[in-house]
């Protein structure tokens, strides 16, 4: 345990008060008096003082950390939620002696499962100390299954309350037994918070119970027979998919098998899970090796939950190598990217027109960019003899232009084609994909105007790196150039146009920088008027190339 400023000691004193302030209200619920009634009130008040004195030192601490080891840090973190949370299970308590007031009959509350109730949670309370000073990751989870042992007694309790109370009497010391199991249920939450705190400052990364299970399950399917315990697990933030993402890998790499050598592990919806295990094997079936290999899947259909284990691919991502490598590296990749796209595209080319869905993709969206920048809505208006549509007719008028634009042919595209979706691996010169559950047979344009914003994106203005990020936008647009010409692909400018108006007004939602995203705003717009105010034959349409340059 800690050792400074006496942490440790405020820590297991104010877990020993709370078990004895659980010991009084149980004892009060059995037979209640006034003087306890008095003891449990005053208790409290000791509760929170002593949760504000923790709180105050960990803070102190925390803010000069210079000097402070990872899991230290870790650890003062955890106890300061944890002792937030036993301060909230002392306040349950006073609830609970606060609702016996209302009991006509003081002994009603037992004909229900009151002590089992407080037999989980003063056992769950009694191992926290031992959870934090041995690291215990077994004993961790029993604390936080502790919180779904009181929800099946509250639903049990819950429902037998509530058939008796279809008899019409004692509703009165039905309702308030109600108030009492939900104070009860609501200290499981609590526990559960600790013990996710627990196993946060063993691991080192915030993991809820259920995708910790889900990640040993998931382990388990891939081969992996070894303890959790040698496991470690870095957490990945900044995903906008909605999923969780880490990295695991074992402690002793050199003894581990290939699946705990270095594996990525993604938990989250179930539909979105299987999309991705299906465009993986597409992926591996069409180009081995281009994609990772998948090492595990598991799902809990009930919880809607799906997870798996994938290979991590070394490397670095393009965006990454676009701010840091050096321009012959830089090089390197982007020749070998031209190289992977031409091949994937030439080998899986469909001669047959499709509609395509960039406006249909924007119009989806809409509601999160304008949650975001509710200006984003433009009206109509005059200016001199020029009539100007609102934002949402020019898109409807360019809904219908789309129609008359279908691709010429389609590729397996990758989806989601941002920049730091592309590895590249210097060793070997590769390009491989990762992200891909929206993978399908589709128009090219749709990739190539994903990954030139995903570029124009970066919120980088220092001008040295813009004119690289430039650069590399001009690069790929010359590429796209060339393919189109040697497909016979006359429209390719007009669909990358719309393409491209879908890709900058999405990307708005992700910015709060308000200047940076009304430039894509606008250029959004200005491709779309364009679209729009174009009359002539689609195969001579221009698309101004300067548009994606910051």
């Amino acid at each position: 345990m800690l050792t400074f400023e006496g942490l440790d000691e405020n820590f297991k004193f104010l877990i020993l008060e709370v078990l004895n302030q659980l010991k009084a209200t149980r004892e009060f619920v059995k037979s209640p008096s006034r003087s306890l009634f008095r003891k449990i009130t005053s208790r409290d008040d000791y509760i929170d003082n002593m949760k504000t004195v923790i709180e105050n030192k960990s803070y102190s601490r925390i803010n000069n950390s210079i000097d402070l080891e990872p899991k230290l840090l870790n650890k003062i973190r955890a106890i300061q939620l944890s002792s937030v949370n036993l301060e909230r299970i002392g306040d349950h308590c006073v609830n609970i002696v606060n609702q016996m007031a209302y009991l006509e009959d003081k002994g009603y509350v037992n004909r229900y499962e009151c002590a089992e109730a407080f037999d989980i949670i003063e056992g769950s309370t009694a191992k926290i100390a031992d959870g934090f000073s041995s690291e215990d990751m077994p004993l961790a989870l029993e604390i936080c299954k502790s919180e779904n042992r009181l929800d099946s007694l509250y639903k049990d309790n819950f429902n037998r309350i509530m058939a008796e109370m279809g008899s019409g009497k004692n509703i009165p010391d039905l309702v308030t037994c109600l108030f009492i199991f939900r104070y009860l249920e609501r200290i499981g939450d609590s526990l559960l918070n600790i013990g996710e705190a627990i196993i946060f400052s063993i691991l080192g990364e915030r993991i809820k119970i259920e995708q910790f299970e889900s990640l040993q399950q998931t382990l388990s399917v891939s081969g992996y027979d070894g303890s959790f315990s040698d496991i470690d697990f870095q957490g990945i933030w900044g995903s906008r998919s909605g999923c969780r993402i880490g990295h695991v890998q074992s402690k002793d790499k050199d003894q581990a098998p290939p699946v705990a050598q270095g594996s990525i592990y993604k938990e989250g919806n179930l539909d979105k899970i299987r999309l991705e295990r299906t465009s993986l094997e597409q992926w591996n079936k069409r180009f081995p090796g281009m994609v990772p290999e998948i090492f595990g899947f598991h799902e809990t259909k009930e919880e809607n939950k799906g997870s798996m284990l994938v290979e991590f691919l070394p490397g670095c991502t393009l965006d990454t190598m676009i701010l840091t490598s050096d321009d012959a590296d830089l090089e390197n990749a982007l020749f070998t990217l031209e190289q992977t796209l031409r091949h994937v595209w030439t080998t899986t080319k469909k001669d047959a027109p499709v509609p395509t869905t960039f406006m249909d993709q924007l119009k989806s969206r809409q509601n999160g960019v304008l949650q975001v920048h509710p200006e984003f809505h433009r009206n109509a208006r005059q200016m001199g003899d020029t009539e100007i549509i609102s934002s949402e007719e020019l898109i409807e008028e360019c809904l219908t232009i789309e129609q008359s634009l279908p691709a010429p042919f389609t590729v397996f595209i990758h989806g989601d084609f941002n920049c730091n979706n592309v590895v590249y691996s210097n060793d070997d010169e590769r390009v491989r994909f990762i992200d891909l559950h929206r993978s399908r047979d589709f128009d090219y344009i749709q990739d190539l105007s994903v990954f030139l914003v995903s570029g124009f994106r970066m919120p980088v203005f220092e001008r040295p790196i813009r004119n690289k990020i430039n650069a590399v936008i001009s690069r790929m647009y010359s590429f796209t150039e060339e393919f189109a010409q040697e497909n016979n692909d006359e429209t390719w400018q007009a669909r990358l146009a719309l393409a491209l108006a879908r890709s900058f007004y999405t990307s708005t939602r992700f910015e709060f920088n308000y200047t940076f995203a009304k430039e894509m705003f606008n250029r959004s717009m200005f491709l779309l008027e364009k679209v729009h105010r174009y009359n002539g034959n689609w195969d001579h349409f221009i698309l101004p190339e300067d548009i994606l340059h910051y």
